[in-house]
């Protein structure tokens, strides 16, 4: 097996434990480790003459996994990596909440050993793809995100107008700091925290999550994940934010926004003792009361 380990880029001893309990452990298994160049910068020495390991910079479909050291905003830099490559990746979790990084460093033997011997299954995820017009090159590179595509205001405290298309039939013009469309995998992310709502991750919907809105009957919209939605900004500033999960760029005013369904799928590996269901109710807190 030819196993990638991508990770935070910048020191922290969570990480550096893990990282130690991983390639540790990957010695007992016939395997061949590549490490990300400018993670493996950041960690302190731990190998010996006995061990070795190769770099990457890029990921090839000769790689059969992916394992990602810190928490869910490590697992979408990832991805920038994976693409559509179909490599699975599984995530440890340093962070915090951890819906997408799910493997607790105390669990990392006891991972390993199921992954290796092919007891576990792959959850797979949709993405967005952006496409502006007029073409704009800082998104061609990377035009695709699995969380959430977000436009937002710039330079302003003033709040922007998105005039929003689905199927090219006009929806309405939000009227607020921005608008979040997110997927299945986003929805506990940036979209949660504006009021949308949880969505499973096999649901073949996206929804559109308007950020503080200044008009009070504007409310969350879950649409079908086949449905195209173009979108267009004014505001009394000439540019605005466009995000691609973690990825920020400025468009100018003039910029429409098209997002769809990307054309394939990240895939995240899940322990048979896993679910979402399961991931929620712990991590969200739900059904504790210190009553109880």
């Amino acid at each position: 097996m030819k196993v990638a380990i991508y990770g935070q880029n910048y020191q922290n001893d969570n990480n550096q434990k893990a990282f130690e309990v991983l390639v540790n452990a990957l010695k007992n298994y016939k395997t061949d480790v590549f490490i990300e160049s400018q993670f493996l910068k950041i960690q302190k020495e731990v190998f010996h003459n006995d061990w070795s390991f190769g770099i990457f910079t890029e990921l090839d479909n000769s790689y059969d996994l992916l394992i990602s050291i810190g928490g869910d905003g490590t697992i979408l830099r990832a991805i920038t990596y994976v693409r559509d490559l179909d490599i699975p990746i599984v995530g440890i979790n340093t962070g915090r909440l951890g819906f997408l990084a799910t493997v607790q460093t105390n669990e990392i033997e006891d991972a390993l050993s199921d992954i290796f011997e092919n007891k576990y299954k792959i959850s797979e995820r949709s993405l967005l793809s952006v496409d502006v017009s007029p073409e704009n090159n800082l998104v061609t590179e990377t035009n695709f995100a699995l969380n959430e595509v977000t436009i937002s205001r710039k330079n302003t405290t003033s709040m922007i107008t998105v005039e929003t298309h689905l199927n090219e039939e006009y929806l309405t013009s939000y009227w607020a700091d921005g608008l979040i469309l997110s997927t299945p995998t986003g929805s506990t992310g940036y979209s949660l925290s504006c009021g949308g709502p949880v969505i499973s991750p096999s649901a073949q919907s996206f929804v559109l999550t308007p950020i503080a809105p200044h008009n009070l009957n504007a409310r969350p919209l879950v649409i079908p994940d086949h449905t195209s939605v173009r979108l267009k900004v004014n505001g009394r500033e000439n540019q605005f934010l466009l995000s691609l999960d973690s990825r920020i760029i400025t468009l100018p005013n003039t910029a429409s926004v098209k997002i769809e369904k990307a054309p394939f799928h990240i895939k995240m590996v899940e322990l048979l003792n896993e679910s979402f269901i399961d991931t929620l109710r712990k991590k969200m807190l739900w059904g504790e009361d210190r009553r109880n």
